[in-house]
């Protein structure tokens, strides 16, 4: 078990979680996703930003969490 790439994993993904709740309760925060609804539309914008700064984190995430229970070191 290695703990730092479990601590890793834990901060990616709690990132993409906050990143989606704050998405839900107060999109006006983003100013990214903003500039990507007005640059590729809404649906198309939104789509880009939750995969870019929510999905792609916690996959990371459970990747370095998995990793690090089978002692895989990445540091």
């Amino acid at each position: 078990m290695n703990t730092i790439t479990i601590a890793i994993g834990v901060v990616a993904l709690l990132f993409g979680i906050f990143t989606m709740v704050v998405r839900v309760r107060r999109p006006e925060q983003y100013t990214k996703l903003k500039a990507m609804q007005d640059k590729l539309g809404d649906k198309p914008g939104y789509t880009v930003h939750l995969i870019a700064y929510s999905v792609v984190p916690m996959v990371f995430g459970a990747i370095m969490i998995l990793a690090g229970v089978n002692g895989i070191s990445f540091f």
